[in-house]
């Protein structure tokens, strides 16, 4: 809501057009069509348009969120790992987003999904058909998608019950102990709205661990396992403990590292995260479901650049 009190420069001026003026991010038909809504008022009473103004009137422009277009169906290419009746996996590449939103409309991996899977459009939602859980942009790797309603809700009991094993592959700067095992609280940065934070006193729990697989030149490749599920889990322990993803703008990995460390995150151009690989049982069949993405070849050009000499 947009509130605010007529100035004397907008004296005899008529409603609409003051409107204008004072909220130039709306349109006059815009305006007027939240004039025709009753969505605007004039000292707590709905207005005309053509109302001349006298002066000191206070203005309250209730303008609501608008509403988000229906993802429409695309043939995009798809990396399916498995696929039967009731569910995909799939190998999502880094740098696309799985559901659309505010700037990415087309492209998404839902759009491609509509395109590939029939009757895909009522399960779970319009936005977000068949999505059981999500990737961040830049993450590769295994992604779930349901098929039907029913399945769905099974994926969904299990991914909240933890008895889904999600193992990530994450190129660190230097070199972490060769394993451990971190548990936090989890929440909102107190100072930083996009970050998320485990230095908190109130917030969910966040439970991580991890086991080095190889040194690298100033880096390490590290095999990630939550036992939780939060958003930028992995990317929030990992700076917290003092061995950042390389390419992590968020939470300071491009501010580490030597020439040679740098210059391979340049070319990265992204974290570098991979959902390496998924087991949990079928929804339907409880048959145990295993699926492994193979490492990206923009990872394995970083790994090979950083292999100790």
């Amino acid at each position: 809501m947009h509130r605010f009190t007529v100035g004397p420069a907008l004296r005899g001026e008529r409603l609409d057009r003051a409107i204008v003026s004072s909220l130039p991010q709306l349109s006059r038909s815009r305006v007027q069509a939240l004039l025709g809504a009753g969505r605007v008022q004039v000292d707590g009473k709905p207005a005309r348009a053509s109302l001349r103004l006298k002066g000191g009137e206070t203005l309250e422009v209730f303008v609501p969120p608008p509403e988000p277009a229906l993802p429409e169906p695309e043939d995009l290419p798809l990396t399916i790992l498995h696929e039967d009746r009731d569910l995909l996996v799939l190998d999502k590449p880094a740098g696309v987003v799985v559901h659309p939103g505010a700037g990415h409309a087309r492209g998404t991996l839902v759009n491609a999904l509509l395109h590939h899977v029939s009757g895909l459009s009522g399960v779970g939602g319009v936005l977000r058909p068949g999505i059981v859980h999500r990737l961040d942009k830049e993450t590769s790797g295994c992604l779930v998608v349901a098929k039907n309603d029913a399945a769905l809700q099974a994926l969904q009991r299990e991914f909240q019950a933890r008895t889904v094993e999600k193992t990530y592959l994450a190129l660190v700067h230097g070199h972490p102990p060769p394993t451990g095992r971190l548990a936090t609280l989890h929440g909102r940065h107190p100072r930083d709205r996009k970050r998320f934070t485990g230095r908190t006193k109130t917030g969910k729990p966040a439970v991580t661990t991890w086991r080095v697989r190889t040194l690298l030149h100033g880096a390490a490749l590290v095999e990630v396992g939550l036992e939780t599920g939060r958003t930028h889990q992995i990317r929030v322990h990992l700076s917290e403990m003092g061995h950042p993803l390389l390419g992590d703008i968020l939470y300071g990995g491009t501010r580490k590292g030597d020439a040679k460390v740098k210059a391979v995150q340049a070319r990265l151009g992204r974290q570098a995260l991979h959902a390496w690989r998924l087991v949990f049982p079928h929804p339907r069949t409880g048959k145990p479901i295993r699926c492994e993405a193979p490492i990206p070849p923009d990872l394995a050009s970083a790994l090979e650049l950083l292999e100790r000499s």
